[in-house]
């Protein structure tokens, strides 16, 4: 199957699929920007964020409603400078971060209602390297489940993942070169799935299925060139890159001209939280995918055609998230987050670029934090 039966299927996708291009914040636009402005407009999305957050949680009624909801909410900033230091430093550095855990649960009868955002977005500009991202995403699960034994739901998973603004490879080709490899809804993650909850107890809950459906969307710019057509000029060609980029999508395993991928498959997902100290509370998620259907092998030069490969489910997607928060006092607070992926088909990594590899990110804040 090539690009252009694909294209000619999907180039009138249902207005569902396209809407998210309208979240591209016109970011191709303003890449030129004064440093400035690109720093006002990231701090405000790191306030708008908490806020939103905030609001959006303090104004539930639970008495009433009948929700129990809560979680935290820590804004950091960090400033350095200095001035003939013979030691080197960064002439001027800021970085801002904003990290949002919260929860709102619902028990009716044998029904019960429960969901959780997690969100989180940091970013660190300084004076030798420029604005650069080192925090960036947006994970919702909602499960909505009926008691069949104490203990044990049959419940329906809802869960999406992506992120809120631009990734780039600064070192594109080994030239130092800065492309964008993602943005919002690019990638993104969909996954629905009826299944068996088991809640032990109200710090651990294990969502188990044989069958789950998970959509990969690339709807946001999925060929995002950084050549005029995809072509690498003769001057930056190398046997790996070959002559044309790859476009943004087949980095995550999607077809640029359907610009959505299905999978379908056994599903598990672990949520732990709990006070595991005086003022310590740990929070972890777990995710892992396993796909029975079918891959996908994109074929050189211009991989914009595909072909399809024997289905891998040994090979299990893993989504790990990890939050540890330490209260100082009222409005002070300490955070470690740890995050780990592992995706089959996200082949970015390696000399060449081309095969799989496990992701991890950490980060350590001290902030200001709101508790609900």
């Amino acid at each position: 199957m090539n690009s252009k039966k694909s294209d000619a299927m999907y180039q009138n996708q249902p207005f569902c699929l396209r809407f998210v291009c309208s979240f591209d914040f016109g970011q191709g636009r303003r890449l030129h920007q004064p440093k400035r402005q690109q720093l006002m407009r990231k701090l405000s999305l790191v306030i708008l964020l908490s806020l939103f957050c905030a609001i959006g949680f303090s104004q539930t009624d639970t008495t009433k409603k009948g929700w129990k909801k809560g979680g935290l909410i820590s804004l950091n900033i960090a400033q350095g400078g200095s001035r003939n230091w013979a030691a080197g430093a960064e002439k001027w550095s800021v970085s801002i971060g904003a990290i949002a855990n919260l929860f709102a649960n619902r028990t009716m009868g044998k029904w019960s209602w429960d969901n959780n955002l997690d969100v989180a977005y940091a970013f660190i500009n300084t004076q030798s390297q420029g604005y650069r991202k080192n925090d960036d995403k947006i994970y919702f699960v909602s499960k909505f489940g009926r008691a069949i034994k104490p203990k044990l739901d049959f419940s329906l998973l809802f869960n999406f993942r992506s992120q809120f603004y631009d990734g780039f490879d600064y070192n594109y080709l080994g030239q130092g070169l800065k492309r964008r490899t993602s943005n919002f809804m690019a990638p993104g993650y969909i996954t629905l799935a009826p299944g068996f909850d088991w809640k032990p107890s109200t710090s651990f809950s294990l969502f188990v299925t044989p069958i789950s459906a998970r959509w990969i969307l690339v709807s946001n710019k999925p060929y995002d060139y950084l050549f005029q057509g995809g072509v690498i000029p003769d001057s930056l060609k190398t046997p790996a890159s070959g002559d044309y980029e790859k476009p943004k999508s087949v980095l995550y395993g999607v077809d640029p001209g359907r610009e959505v991928r299905f999978e379908a498959g056994g599903f598990v997902s672990a949520q732990f939280k709990k006070e595991v100290l005086k003022n310590v509370v740990y929070a972890a998620k777990l995710d892992l995918f396993s796909n029975y259907l079918k891959g996908y092998q994109f074929n050189p030069p211009t991989y914009t055609s595909f072909t399809r490969t024997d289905a891998k489910p040994q090979n299990v997607d893993v989504y790990w998230t990890n939050l540890v928060a330490m209260k100082v006092n009222k409005y002070l607070l300490v955070t470690y987050s740890f995050d780990l992926i592992y995706d089959d088909d996200v082949r970015q990594f390696g000399p060449n670029g081309n095969v799989a590899a496990t992701q991890l990110r950490s980060m350590l804040t001290v902030g200001f934090a709101m508790k609900f």
